[in-house]
């Protein structure tokens, strides 16, 4: 096999590994920034604003104030309790799937049938 076939297969294989490596830290980071859905909507995007959404803000701003939620520099009557939950790691990896989210208005949650 000639070298550049070997380096370009080594490229390709490079590529991919890190394509699928990107995929699971986006999982990961997702599976980890679901708990927040609760009360900031679905991939951050709240009803009303209330509480603030959380998609396509900057990275940076977001992970400074979970970094002050978990060392209880900002007062929170929860979310103090929820980042102190998170290694340093992980606040990183929720701020970076919140600020890769676009901002979107929240889509409302179907009405309730009746008649059961």
């Amino acid at each position: 096999m000639k070298p550049f076939a070997i380096g370009a297969g080594c490229a390709a294989l490079l590529l991919v590994g890190g394509a699928a490596a990107h995929a699971q830290d986006s999982t990961h980071a997702r599976s980890l920034a679901a708990t927040c859905f609760t009360c900031h909507g679905t991939d951050g995007r709240s009803v009303g604003n209330v509480p603030a959404s959380l998609a396509g803000e900057n990275k940076a701003y977001l992970l400074q104030q979970l970094n002050e939620f978990r060392t209880g520099k900002r007062p929170a009557t929860i979310m103090h309790q929820h980042a102190k939950g998170y290694t340093p790691e992980q606040l990183e990896l929720i701020a970076g799937y919140f600020s890769s989210v676009k901002p979107a208005p929240a889509a409302r949650a179907p009405a309730a049938r009746g008649g059961f």
